[in-house]
C-alpha cells in the first residue's frame, strides 16, 4: 500500500487517489460542501487555508494545506522510489 504525505504527517492511500485539484472553483466548492454535508469530508489543513482538495474512490474529500502540485510531486517520486526498487 502506498501512502502520499498530504501535509502535517497525515497521510492518504495513493491507490485510492482519484483526483488532486484546486477548491477555486464553484463547482469544486460545491463537491466540498455536499462531502460536508454527507459527513465524508476529511479537514486536514489544521486550520490553515485549503489549498488542494483530493477526491478519492470511496467518495471521501480529503483538504490539504498543501499545493496541488506539492501533492502530484510526492505521488510521481513515491511511484519513481517505486519502480527503482523493483529494478534492483
Amino acid at each position: 500500500m502506498k501512502l502520499i504525505n498530504i501535509g502535517f504527517g497525515n497521510m492518504v492511500s495513493a491507490n485510492r487517489l482519484i483526483a488532486i485539484v484546486s477548491p477555486e472553483s464553484a463547482p469544486i466548492k460545491r463537491i466540498i460542501q455536499d462531502a460536508r454535508d454527507r459527513g465524508s469530508l476529511i479537514d486536514a489543513t489544521y486550520g490553515r487555508r485549503t489549498r488542494a482538495v483530493i477526491i478519492m474512490d470511496s467518495d471521501h474529500v480529503v483538504l490539504s494545506a498543501i499545493q496541488p502540485e506539492t501533492v502530484a510531486n510526492r505521488l510521481n517520486d513515491h511511484d519513481t522510489n517505486e519502480e527503482d526498487i523493483d529494478e534492483e
